[in-house]
């Protein structure tokens, strides 16, 4: 019988866990929302609450089924010592977070911790997008917009454990404020937060415009809202859409040039456009991509596991351990 995990994909909007076996397979999933700001007495409560009540509700035992819980979430991580040096986003700094798991789950389980992008760009190495490559780089765009890279056969992270921070590169010189005190980051352009937040200032200033049609109540505009805008050829939609790739495709132009990895998979909720998102961003990259006159040119593809990349990573930290 396969042995059985726990992966958390912990974002600022949603924690989300699964239970998912050595293969990679989630058997079930569970989501609550993150609800920040708060404490992180209080967000390691509602972690350790989740994954008791994912295994109650699915018929498993959480101390006798579970060989192990990986955690993937923002910010510099270290995993050999379980902790979270900072998160911006959650407002968190030096959070020893397997320490205080250790608390709540007991000694009989064995907790991980790892940087969300980097849990995510594991599984897509092991059997996505991603599978068989030497050298591939992940973002993820949901709250933020966070990195991973899988370089020379290994995780990359820095000797800090704050490397590929990418959704902090600048991309706009003097322009919107960000969470880590610098102005302009990818993130406030390309997180799935940033997209809700540009449609959304559409929607106002156009009072006429086929996205009050779409989402007649602007609390419940998503990062799919102006995508479905410019399927009906909405000429607001229209521009939110393109100044949103323009910015996208900015930053994914930055990390190309640097790395020419083989791959560069996107996955998190902005993911879910699939090809759609890739042929917008195509023509810019041709355009600007340094090596676009290279035989062997960097393929952007749409992770496979799009935002169950980082619960399955976050489990294979578990079986990668064992």
């Amino acid at each position: 019988m396969s042995k059985l995990y726990i992966g958390v994909d912990l974002g600022g909007t949603n924690i989300r866990a699964g239970i998912v076996n050595e293969e990679g397979t989630i058997l079930c999933k569970k989501s609550i929302k993150t609800n920040l700001p708060k404490p992180e007495a209080v967000l390691e409560k509602d972690i350790f609450e989740l994954c008791d009540s994912l295994c109650f509700e699915n018929g498993y035992d959480l101390h006798s089924d579970i060989e192990a819980v990986g955690i993937g979430t923002p910010g510099s991580v270290d995993g050999i010592r379980g902790i979270v040096w900072s998160n911006v986003n959650f407002g968190y700094k030096n959070w020893k977070i397997v320490e205080n798991l250790k608390g709540l789950f007991g000694d009989d389980i064995k907790l991980y911790v790892e940087n969300d992008a980097n849990a995510a760009v594991i599984a897509e190495v092991a059997a996505g997008s991603a599978k068989g490559c030497n050298d591939a780089l992940m973002i993820t765009l949901g709250t933020g917009v966070g990195g991973g890279a899988y370089l020379g056969g290994k995780i990359y992270a820095g000797y800090n454990y704050a490397g590929l921070e990418v959704g902090h590169m600048v991309i706009r010189v003097n322009g919107k404020p960000c969470n880590c005190g610098r102005k302009g980051c990818f993130e406030r352009y390309a997180a799935a937060t940033a997209l809700i937040e540009l449609t959304k200032e559409a929607m106002e200033n156009n009072p006429d415009s086929a996205l009050w049609k779409i989402c007649p109540d602007i609390s419940r505009v998503n990062a799919k809202t102006a995508f479905d805008g410019w399927r009906e050829s909405d000429p607001v939609a229209t521009e939110v859409v393109n100044t949103y790739i323009k910015d996208l495709a900015r930053g994914i132009i930055n990390l190309v040039n640097i790395f020419q990895p083989e791959i560069l998979t996107i996955g998190g909720g902005v993911s879910n456009e699939k090809d759609t998102l890739i042929a917008l961003l195509k023509p810019y990259i041709d355009e600007e991509d340094y090596a676009r006159n290279a035989r062997e040119r960097t393929k952007i593809v749409i992770a496979k596991f799009r935002n169950d990349a980082g619960i399955i990573g976050a489990a294979m930290l578990g079986v990668n351990n064992a």
